[in-house]
C-alpha cells in the first residue's frame, strides 16, 4: 500500500480521484486546503488493483461444500485459526453465490465472515471482502492439492 498526494484544483479533485480509483484501489480521498489557499492537497491511500478471480475460478477444485461444513463443525473453538476462518468464509460465500445446493447462506452473512477474515489478517479494508476470500482461497487451495 502507499499514498498518493495531489496538488489540485478544486474543480479538478472529483475528476481525479474517480480516474485513480479506476487505476487503483482506493481508500477514502482526503482533502485539505494547499499552502496558498488556493487550491487543495488530495491524500489517498491505494495499492495496486488486481486481479480478482470470480466464485468459479476461486472455487473450482475446493471440497464439497457439506464437506467443508463437516470439517468446520468438527473443530473445537481453540482449533479456530486463519484457515478455519478462510475455509468458513469461502464455505459462506459459496452457498451466498448459489454456487451449491448443501446450504444457504445471505449475502450479508457472506460478507460478515469475510470481513472477519480481513480483520485477522489484519488487510487493507480497500477491497470487496468477498473478493478478498475468492482470492486468498483460491491461493490456498491450489497451495494444498
Amino acid at each position: 500500500m502507499f499514498e498518493i498526494r495531489i496538488i489540485c484544483d478544486y474543480s479538478d479533485v472529483d475528476r481525479l480521484t474517480n480516474t485513480l480509483s479506476g487505476v487503483f484501489i482506493t481508500g477514502r480521498a482526503v482533502v485539505h486546503p494547499a499552502r496558498d489557499s488556493k487550491r487543495a492537497r488530495v491524500y489517498l491511500d491505494a495499492e495496486q488493483r488486481e486481479i480478482w478471480p470470480d466464485p468459479e475460478q476461486a472455487y473450482t477444485g475446493a471440497p464439497k461444500v457439506r464437506s467443508e461444513l463437516t470439517w468446520l463443525s468438527e473443530r473445537e473453538p481453540h482449533e479456530r485459526d486463519r484457515v478455519w476462518w478462510l475455509r468458513r468464509a469461502a464455505a459462506t460465500d459459496r452457498m451466498a453465490c448459489g454456487l451449491t445446493s448443501d446450504g444457504i447462506a445471505t449475502e450479508e452473512q457472506a460478507l460478515n465472515v469475510a470481513c472477519r477474515l480481513m480483520n485477522l489478517d489484519r488487510a487493507a479494508l480497500v477491497c470487496d471482502p468477498r473478493a478478498y476470500t475468492r482470492q486468498q482461497y483460491a491461493h490456498w487451495i491450489a497451495d494444498n492439492q
